[in-house]
């Protein structure tokens, strides 16, 4: 396994992150979790993330143990990475309305607060966001980027795995990475695919 760079799933919540990490360890790539956001019924196979992860604007100690592994960070975060190491970042694309869609459930089954924007004002935000962070990551030299749209790796795991093991240099278990999907699990779907260029 390449332990030169860390590997990093990011996206907006819901954006199919905790896919690509099923697909990751599937194949053979060790994970950086601790198991604590237990599996439920928008997760059912687990959220695969870090809690050290949300505290990286002051704490980023998480990165000791990171490399050569993958680990989930939330769009917003990617920003307070440190320079003096080499990230590959999947990053999870998904129709902004089928993401608002999927928060807003998620919120109300839980019993927490959802959003008082509306929906068109919170895809605002959204494109706002993924346009500055994308800029960002193309200012920076050591950052490789592969974005991944969600209903692609849905329709088509096999060639998306392909690529994925690519970009990682290799050495995963493709077909095990294609098997770990489970399209039954893609609710609110809107589109086919998106850009949000």
């Amino acid at each position: 396994m390449p332990g030169n760079f860390v590997t990093i799933v990011s996206g907006l919540p819901r954006s199919g992150t905790s896919l690509m990490m099923q697909m990751l360890q599937a194949g053979g790539m060790q994970l950086l979790t601790d198991g604590r956001r237990a599996p439920d019924d928008h997760n059912p196979r687990g959220y695969l993330e870090h809690e050290g992860v949300k505290h990286s604007r002051n704490d980023l100690s998480w990165l000791d143990e990171a490399g050569g592994k993958a680990v989930k960070v939330v769009h917003l975060l990617l920003q307070y990475l440190p320079t003096d190491r080499n990230y590959h970042v999947l990053f999870m694309l998904r129709d902004l309305q089928e993401v608002i869609v999927s928060q807003r459930v998620m919120l109300k089954q839980q019993g927490r607060p959802a959003a008082t924007l509306t929906d068109a004002a919170l895809t605002g935000v959204f494109e706002k966001q993924l346009s500055s962070v994308r800029q960002w990551l193309s200012e920076r030299t050591n950052f490789r980027v592969l974005y991944v749209n969600y209903p692609d790796v849905i329709d088509h795991p096999l060639d998306l795995a392909r690529q994925i093991n690519a970009f990682l240099n290799g050495n995963l278990l493709v077909a095990d990475m294609a098997a770990a999907v489970d399209p039954t699990l893609y609710r609110q779907r809107q589109s086919e695919r998106v850009n949000h260029s």
